[in-house]
């Protein structure tokens, strides 16, 4: 009795072993790892979001890489190109920052964080005068509601106003991220 059982399980089992490949993969797999992700399906987390939640977390450098990731994704929009302009002024790379600042500025001239993060490159870059201005054209865009953009057009006016700034003596600027990739220049004394 044990041939006959023996010999209809070959019988059954060897077509079946012929629909997998040596090394345990089966038909649906690609390889020994998780089968990669559909064509054209989308992604779980948008890198921008990812971007602005790194910012938030002092990695600067990391929101940039998102920043360029989604970028590459969706295209060099106004805001993307806003957050990756803010993400290199946190870095220090004021030169950059204002490039990509003006170039957001260039596709959208309405986009209040970029006008407003532009004011804060310049207000580092010591170029008051283009920065109050630049402050001046957030706060229209923004209608006053911004209270960081009506702060941060007070303090450049107020050494706009004082010929006789001394940083040594005045108090010194520090950037705090608001709402929405926006910056309140705050001043300490």
């Amino acid at each position: 009795m044990r041939q006959p059982v023996a010999a209809f399980l070959l019988t059954v089992l060897m077509p079946l072993a012929a629909c997998v490949t040596p090394g345990g993969q089966g038909l649906s797999g690609n390889g020994p790892y998780a089968p990669a992700a559909r064509a054209g399906a989308p992604d779980i987390v948008d890198p921008l979001t990812v971007g602005h939640r790194l910012m938030a977390a002092g990695e600067y450098e990391l929101a940039l890489d998102s920043y360029y990731r989604a970028a590459a994704e969706q295209g060099a929009t106004a805001e993307i190109l806003s957050a990756i302009g803010s993400a290199n002024l946190q870095l220090g790379r004021l030169g950059q920052a204002e490039r990509i600042l003006r170039r957001a500025l260039e596709i959208d001239n309405r986009s209040v964080p970029a006008w407003n993060n532009l004011g804060v490159v310049l207000m580092e870059k010591g170029e008051v005068a283009e920065a109050s201005l630049v402050f001046k054209t957030a706060f229209a865009l923004d209608s006053g509601q911004t209270d960081s953009i009506r702060e941060n057009l007070r303090l450049a006016l107020a050494k706009l106003d004082n010929p006789a700034y001394d940083p040594g003596i005045e108090a010194e600027f520090t950037l705090v991220r608001q709402d929405n990739g926006v910056y309140l220049l705050l001043s300490r004394k």
